[in-house]
């Protein structure tokens, strides 16, 4: 499985997603700029968090013009697995892959610590390897993370099972049925605000962000004896 992950000016994660996949979890990772044009070749494709364009205009806004973004909405029209965590949250929700939009934080602050979550669906690609109500604890680094829709979409999502992740214990931000995480409707598009991939070490203090990558990998033949 070879996995593409998506470089945009202001990008900040994608070192640590790299480092995920390939380092800790032993598969092939590749950096792609948003430049470019194609997707060719690539099983998957991941969105990292940071700051896109400054988060100029809005969030994602700027983002979602790239060259490379009409062959991610191809990519995951195919049913081919899409990822976006954070600042690519955002980027898939302007791009309209995902419904909603992120808006900021209530408070108006910068958040960043480690927040509690319930795995609400456990049967999608990317959490298969969760307990459905499982309580996972995972990094939050945002200032735009509190998730809005109309009413009538949240039922949907709701009703849908499209809600993969919630916020447990506190809501940090805001977000509208404490939302952390939703994907889309055909199950091949996940948007997260927290960030699993810096949950993958012990040495770190936390791995429960690791299966999300383990369980994508899985399903594609991956072989666990490959984690270190």
């Amino acid at each position: 499985m070879k996995i593409a992950i998506i470089v945009f000016p202001g990008s900040n994660c994608d070192v640590d997603l790299f480092e995920a996949l390939h380092s800790v979890c032993g598969a092939t990772a590749q950096y792609v700029s948003y430049q470019e044009k194609s997707l060719a070749g690539f099983d998957a494709v991941m969105i990292p968090g940071g700051f896109s364009y400054g988060d100029y205009l809005r969030c994602g806004a700027i983002a979602r013009f790239s060259n490379i973004m009409p062959e991610v909405v191809r990519f995951a029209a195919a049913g081919k697995p899409v990822l976006g965590i954070c600042n690519g949250f955002q980027i898939l929700t302007e791009a309209g892959l995902l419904p909603g939009a992120l808006k900021r934080n209530n408070g108006l602050k910068f958040i960043c610590k480690t927040t509690a979550l319930t795995v609400e669906n456990n049967e999608t690609p990317f959490t298969n390897q969760y307990q459905a109500k499982e309580k996972i604890y995972l990094p939050i680094a945002h200032a735009d993370g509190s998730y809005y829709a109309q009413k009538d979409v949240l039922a949907q999502l709701e009703t849908k099972h499209q809600v993969v992740f919630r916020y447990a214990d506190e809501n940090p931000n805001g977000s509208l049925n404490d939302i952390a995480g939703i994907i889309n409707e055909t199950g091949n598009v996940l948007g997260m605000m927290p960030h699993p991939e810096r949950a993958v070490e012990a040495l770190l203090g936390n791995v429960d962000g690791l299966r999300v990558f383990t369980a994508l990998l899985a399903g594609n033949g991956y072989q666990k004896e490959a984690i270190r």
